[in-house]
């Protein structure tokens, strides 16, 4: 058989041993060098293009159905956890949580809740209704019910390392949000960042208020393409009496983007995290939808002429 492997940035290390594997059992092997985001970034063109029967994804679980035969490996990683007891002092007060962790660890969240159970906690997990496949699990792009789940919890801890993951999660949320980071060995607090992504959002907005031209991004990438999204968000802005063009791409480049002088602001249908993180690789606003929905909510507005007294 003759199959594609494709792994994320912090596997590729490991591409030649499991090509050889597959190798020795009679397989012919090609391994894809393309950056990969998730499983919403499949190189399924790349396999059909090299005519492979298979596509091995490393890494993560699957993220959606796809119309190919693909092989998703999930990477576990058995962290250590002694950072545990370290949060029970931030968590002092606090009787119920909410367990949160990636695919890497969710194997370990049962001894994580026996932890915090052992020790008073009343521990929920947040339930997947996107992307995320199990209990507790969390993606970059999918929070699960976290914003149900705020109404009845006092904190959130999430059990994993770097604030990638959390982040959405956090933006999402109210409550007390703790990190147990296993690989730094260290508990902290990310509350602090939800105000500034809170004012760096509303700044995006307001900023974008005198654009007359948008340029609504859209990525072909098996599970970010959003074409009908993207047709919707031209529509609103004609509405206005503005200008709006969809400018496709596979990978999403920014250097190109700001080669697009015409444009007054850029609107991202593609990753929902790109409006987030990558803010500060255009010179112009780079807009969620919602926020285009705000933005265009006080254009409408400034246009109203005023009431008479």
């Amino acid at each position: 058989m003759r199959i594609l492997l494709q792994f994320p940035e912090g596997l590729k290390q490991e591409a030649l041993k499991h090509a050889k594997e597959l190798e020795a059992e009679g397989n012919e092997v090609i391994i894809s060098a393309s950056p990969t985001y998730g499983a919403c970034d499949l190189a399924i063109d790349e396999a059909k293009h090299v005519g492979a029967e298979k596509l091995v994804h490393f890494g993560h679980a699957e993220f959606h159905h796809v119309d190919f035969n693909v092989e998703y490996v999930p990477y576990t990683i058995d962290a250590s956890l002694e950072v545990l007891p370290s949060s029970l002092e931030q968590l002092k007060g606090m009787e119920s949580i909410c367990l949160l962790t990636t695919i890497q660890h969710v194997h370990q969240l049962e001894q994580v809740k026996r932890f915090y159970e052992e020790h008073g906690k009343r521990v929920v997990l947040n339930r997947p209704n996107g992307f995320a496949k199990v209990n507790g699990q969390i993606l970059g792009c999918d929070d699960g019910n976290v914003m149900v789940i705020d109404r009845s919890v006092d904190a959130f801890v999430y059990f994993g390392g770097g604030i990638f993951h959390p982040l959405g999660a956090l933006l999402q949320t109210t409550k007390p949000f703790l990190i147990a980071d296993p690989f730094q060995n260290r508990t902290w607090r990310m509350d602090e960042m939800r105000e500034t992504y809170r004012k760096r959002s509303r700044g995006k907005i307001l900023a974008s208020v005198n654009a007359r031209n948008f340029g609504i991004m859209v990525s072909t990438k098996n599970g970010q393409y959003n074409m009908a999204l993207a047709k919707i968000l031209k529509k609103r802005i004609e509405a206005e009496g503005l200008n709006a063009a969809v400018l496709v791409s596979n990978t999403l480049d920014f250097d190109s983007l700001n080669n697009m002088l015409e444009f007054d602001a850029f609107v991202n249908t593609a990753c929902p995290r790109i409006a987030i993180d990558d803010i500060e690789r255009l010179r112009k606003p780079l807009l969620s939808a919602n926020e285009l929905m705000e933005a265009l909510k006080i254009i409408s507005e400034l246009k109203m002429p005023a009431a008479k007294s």
